[in-house]
């Protein structure tokens, strides 16, 4: 069949889908998805054909599909405005393809020990003790997030908090972040960042003025007895920093204590100065 204007060859949609070596179904899914629309549909039958020159695009879809690139995006690749745009945008959806692989495969090995029962020597690697810490005036942001998106939720809440601290007398203690529930792939918590503050008029004062923005308030933490490990920078990547949690828990339970709060992480350490292997942030759990 020849098209209109041009004169360029249009092909039925099963030959279409023998020359861009597809399905006639992936090519239907295409269409409606907006990624591949038919050049002409025959207003009697419904039938589709396809210009010779689609067959390029067709084979793109198919390929990144193959990455197992998310439809959306997919999109965003074929209509970049040049190749360099194009294969940008097909760079930073495989770094974050790597980024969760490497996460995985950490996870895998962390779940192998686990299912050997080499649950005691992971622990091991870990020192716990007690720690008094005294009552405190906190400004604390809370949100519900899962666990993809906490890290940078918690740096920037953090940053948001420790500057406001600064005009509530200063910064009086090590920031932590308080999880009233699991926060997870599947579980969005909520979890708490809070910065201890001198000034608990001006704090609340602080609050006030922002309104309704971000789930803000001013409380008072009571005196609490932690009991804690300490871990490096690369500890605190997920998963290694369940290992963490789960030796403090195995801890408490020999020493016959009791939970008596939500756990917490403690960042006692400057964050953006500290190496991978210096110590960093405390692992803890109220305990009575």
């Amino acid at each position: 069949m020849r098209g209109d204007g041009g004169g360029e060859e249009l092909l039925g949609i099963g030959a279409f889908a023998a020359r861009a070596r597809l399905s006639a179904k992936a090519l239907r899914l295409y269409d409606r998805l907006g990624l591949l629309a038919p050049a002409h549909v025959d207003e009697v039958s419904g039938y589709r054909y396809y210009r010779a020159g689609q067959v390029d695009r067709a084979r793109r879809v198919a390929l990144l599909r193959q990455l197992d690139m998310p439809l959306a995006r997919v999109a965003e690749v074929l209509d970049a405005a040049g190749g360099d745009e194009a294969a940008g945008l097909l760079a930073a959806y495989w770094a974050d393809v790597e980024t969760r692989i490497a996460g995985q495969r950490t996870l895998a090995a962390y779940l192998r020990a686990r299912l050997s029962g080499r649950n005691s020597e992971m622990h091991a690697a870990f020192e716990v003790e007690t720690v008094e810490v005294p009552a405190q005036v906190v400004v604390t942001e809370r949100r519900h997030t899962l666990a993809d998106e906490l890290p940078a939720w918690i740096g920037a809440s953090l940053e948001r908090l420790e500057e406001a601290a600064r005009a509530c007398g200063g910064v009086t203690g090590a920031p932590f972040v308080v999880y009233h529930a699991e926060v997870s792939t599947e579980s969005d918590g909520p979890a708490e960042t809070c910065v201890p503050v001198a000034d608990e008029s001006a704090a609340r004062d602080w609050v006030a003025a922002q309104g309704r923005v971000r789930d803000l308030a001013v409380r008072v933490e009571p005196a609490r007895r932690l009991a804690r490990t300490r871990i490096s920078k690369a500890q605190v990547a997920h998963p290694q920093i369940l290992a963490a949690f789960e030796a403090v828990e195995a801890w408490i339970a020999r020493e016959g204590l009791v939970h008596d709060g939500p756990c917490r992480e403690v960042y006692f350490a400057d964050w953006g100065a500290a190496g991978p292997a210096d110590l960093v942030c405390d692992v803890a759990f109220p305990v009575r």
